[in-house]
């Protein structure tokens, strides 16, 4: 008997990638360097994508592009403006909606790149839209949000249905109530 074919990913994991692909590209001020190919490929392998994961500083340049323009999506006030944001990037995919395995390596999934071998920016649009639409779709409420502490640029996924998150992790939130009560201390 064969073994069995990995699974694909769930579109909250999917998110989770996006997320981190975002912090991994995305300049902002705290940033020590710009990703490498290396980092960003490490990032990708964390996630679950397979080896070889071979990135050109071009792939790297293409994918910050579309991490500027997903962090919108993450940047939106509410449900309907994150709906016209992934509305004007999914018609930025080259879609149309289609059905891969990797030639048997998987079992059948959606896919909007081109083609199983498209360009790194493309997939990372097109599986990126494809992943928080389904989110928005599920959830009716924005996949995420941006960090609410002044130190922090990164992006998150809301998880569930509870209350929004305001923080990426734990860290920015004990950092920032930490923060507000030395202020009201002083």
């Amino acid at each position: 008997m064969p073994p069995p074919k990995p699974q694909p990913p769930k579109p909250s994991a999917t998110a989770e990638r996006t997320a981190a692909l975002i912090n991994a590209l995305s300049v902002n001020a705290l940033s020590a360097e710009d990703p490498t190919p290396h980092t960003v490929a490490a990032v990708l392998r964390e996630h679950g994508e397979a080896d070889p994961v071979e990135l050109s500083a071009h792939d790297i340049t293409e994918m910050r592009a579309v991490a500027e323009m997903l962090r919108e999506v993450f940047a939106a006030d509410d449900v309907d403006a994150a709906a016209a944001t992934l509305n004007h990037l999914l018609r930025l995919t080259p879609g149309p909606l289609r059905l891969s395995s990797h030639d048997g390596l998987t079992i059948w999934h959606p896919h909007l790149d081109s083609t199983d071998d498209a360009p790194w920016g493309e997939w990372f649009l097109a599986s990126s839209c494809l992943a928080l639409t389904v989110l928005l779709w599920n959830r009716q409420r924005p996949p995420g949000g941006i960090c609410a502490s002044s130190t922090c640029w990164n992006v998150y996924v809301n998880q569930g249905s509870g209350l929004p998150r305001r923080y990426c992790s734990r860290r920015c939130a004990t950092r920032e109530r930490v923060a507000t009560h030395r202020r009201t201390r002083a």
